[in-house]
């Protein structure tokens, strides 16, 4: 990955001429929370992790290592759906951390809604694997990483996806992120 500078939060500001949320996706440990954050944080922008839209219940069923169904997931997705329409109703940008890891739950996050990127934080099982193993405190177990990587179905350029690899330094990855905001513009 190519090195970059400290971002340019007040350049960026205004070169982006119209209201931005970025759907920050990937498995568990592709660093969504830190890269979604920073990036709103920098902004200035609203912050969410999809994680804490998750009923208790879900939560709990991942905690005892056990991974989410699709039916498990549905009223989750909904949640940040309505988050996300939030946000545009006001007209303001916004930052959301979310696996998203299916065509289908990008669909309802996503679907067409022209003023929403979605970015994908591409990284490798060996990688994401250490990072899980490090983090301390964390409800989704490092047991649970095969599961995502089986689930994950890979944005499509219909989708309209930035990529990113998340081998850099969390600095580095949210300055790419920047530039391919502002070549979306």
């Amino acid at each position: 990955m190519e090195e970059h500078a400290a971002p340019d939060w007040d350049g960026l500001r205004q070169r982006l001429k119209h209201p931005v949320v970025a759907v920050v996706m990937g498995v568990s440990g592709s660093g969504k929370t830190t890269i979604a954050a920073m990036l709103a944080a920098g902004m200035g922008w609203p912050f969410a992790d999809a994680d804490d839209l998750h009923p208790a219940a879900n939560v709990e069923k991942m905690h005892s290592g056990h991974p989410l169904t699709d039916e498990d997931r549905w009223p989750w997705l909904a949640r940040v759906a309505a988050l996300i329409d939030e946000w545009r109703a006001k007209g303001s940008s916004g930052v959301i951390a979310c696996s998203a890891l299916k065509h289908a739950y990008r669909r309802i996050i996503v679907g067409d809604r022209p003023d929403v990127a979605l970015v994908y934080l591409r990284g490798g099982h060996d990688l994401v694997g250490r990072r899980l193993a490090a983090r301390q405190g964390h409800y989704m177990p490092a047991t649970l990483l095969d599961s995502q990587f089986e689930a994950l179905e890979e944005p499509g350029e219909d989708e309209r996806p930035i990529v990113l690899d998340v081998g850099g330094t969390p600095a580095q990855i949210v300055a790419e992120l920047i530039d391919r905001l502002e070549e979306r513009e």
